[in-house]
């Protein structure tokens, strides 16, 4: 009977919501176990998180200072130690992931499934190609052990009620000298998470400035949701790259995406099209966005925008 061993993706306190998608994907596998492995510093808190998921058989607890923050070349020769047994290695595929799950195939000698969507069977996935306009059919040889990362907005997560044994395990793996954490930078908010919000509002080029963004946010304070943008956006410098959504940002699947300013490039479909419901508004009744929207407005988005969050105020 197969095994799974999913690597919990965390910020230190807070374990990120791509985990219990993961623990959904390792379900649809039919395995008879499903183990967590959090390597953090400490590593109780996340654990204990982990470890309330429904369908964990087990926590692995890797607790050593070098994990007090995820750089992937110290992860990774701890995690193919921890992946001896299973046969299945998995993380979401997120900026963690991503990162992370290459090294990790690497040092095992096999190949990796990236943005792994849909299980057809043992061995057989489908993912996305070309953006996200074609799905392809994968099979990984048998016996060879599978390391694949997630894409969450293709799986529901876990829910919670579970009471998975929390395990304190170590690795005599041996960490490289060579990489170092030196600092962070990311932007801090009150919002909610981008990749795990409910509601998101995004801006596009059309916005024409990061001033002109401002409109964008309190939209997105009327209604509690997400702000993010387009790749038009971010590379014009109206906001920071970790706001970007699309196939080189954040793969996206809230129960409302509003898209405003944005055309509808094939890079920024491919983030947005496990949404829900999506709301398009721009001046271009022949904008690509139109395509896909199941609720279009056609006009001056200055205006609208404006008079729709007014209007959001009265009710």
């Amino acid at each position: 009977m197969s095994k799974v061993l999913i690597i919990a993706d965390h910020d230190g306190a807070q374990l990120g919501t791509g985990t219990a998608r993961c623990v959904t994907a390792a379900a649809k596998l039919g395995a008879a176990q499903v183990d967590v492995a959090v390597l953090a510093s400490p590593a109780a808190p996340i654990a204990a998180q982990v470890a309330s998921l429904s369908g964990v058989a087990k926590v692995l607890a890797v607790e050593r200072a070098e994990n007090a923050r995820p750089l992937a070349a110290v992860l990774a020769p701890q995690v193919v130690k921890l992946a001896a047994g299973y046969d299945y290695v998995l993380a979401p595929s997120n900026t963690f992931g991503k990162d992370l799950l290459p090294r990790v195939a690497a040092l095992l000698g096999v190949g990796q499934v990236s943005d792994l969507m849909s299980v057809e069977g043992p061995q057989t996935f489908k993912r996305p190609i070309y953006a996200g306009n074609a799905l392809i059919t994968v099979e990984s040889p048998a016996g060879v052990k599978v390391v694949a990362t997630i894409r969450t907005a293709s799986f529901a997560a876990a829910g919670g009620g579970g009471s998975a044994v929390v395990e304190s395990v170590s690795t005599d793996a041996v960490l490289p000298t060579h990489t170092r954490f030196v600092s962070i930078s990311a932007p801090k908010s009150d919002r909610p998470d981008l990749q795990s919000a409910a509601r998101v509002v995004s801006g596009g080029r059309a916005l024409a400035s990061s001033d002109n963004f401002k409109i964008i946010y309190a939209l997105a304070d009327r209604i509690g949701a997400a702000v993010g943008a387009s790749r038009a956006a971010v590379d014009a410098g109206y906001v920071p790259s970790a706001m970007q959504v699309g196939q080189t940002g954040k793969i996206i699947a809230p129960a409302l995406y509003v898209a405003i300013g944005i055309s509808g490039a094939i890079q920024h479909l491919t983030g947005i099209k496990d949404a829900r419901t999506i709301v398009a508004i721009n001046k271009d009744p022949e904008a690509p966005i139109f395509e896909v929207a199941d609720v279009g407005l056609v006009g001056d988005l200055f205006k609208i925008v404006p008079e729709l969050t007014e209007a959001l105020g009265r009710n």
